[in-house]
């Protein structure tokens, strides 16, 4: 099973492509789309949409998991989150990509083991469960652990049905 992890932002989109060998995380690729802050909305949702069409076009994941929507300090900025996590949504729909959404509160009592792990602690998790000799960049991080919730949590379904 290969798994995209979804992190999106109007600004940063992070992404991470995971699979599972056993009981180990593998990541396949992790990154960020980074689009320009001086673009024009639509055309800032058309590189998020672009970028990860271009991956999962390269990695072909089965499943993927995505961060739902939360409240922010403004109702602008939660508009933004929820435009860019449209397109998201929307290029794994064009691809026939199933998805699961995870609140930021249930990734971090998956990877993290509470739901108050902090963001570096987190970063630093994420980076060890994936054996990196190097942390993933924030974004990429956030998207690996909804990556890695969400095998944990497909396990769990399968091993229920």
């Amino acid at each position: 099973m290969v798994v995209l992890g979804i992190d999106p932002g109007s600004r940063v989109t992070g992404y991470a492509v995971l699979t599972r060998k056993g009981a180990r995380f593998q990541l396949l690729e992790g990154g960020i789309i980074k689009t320009n802050t001086k673009s024009e909305m639509q055309y800032r949702l058309m590189e998020i949409h672009t970028g990860l069409t271009e991956i999962i076009k390269q990695f072909n994941p089965t499943s993927a998991g995505i961060e739902s929507v939360f409240h922010h300090h403004s109702s602008e900025s939660t508009i933004r989150l929820g435009q860019a996590r449209g397109v998201a949504l929307l290029a794994l729909a064009q691809n026939n990509i199933p998805s699961a959404p995870y609140n930021p509160m249930t990734v971090k009592k998956s990877v993290g083991g509470h739901g108050r792990a902090s963001k570096n602690d987190m970063i630093r998790i994420v980076s060890r469960l994936l054996g990196l000799s190097k942390d993933l960049r924030s974004d990429a991080a956030d998207a690996a652990a909804i990556a890695i919730t969400h095998l944990m949590h497909s396990e769990f379904q399968r091993r229920l049905k």
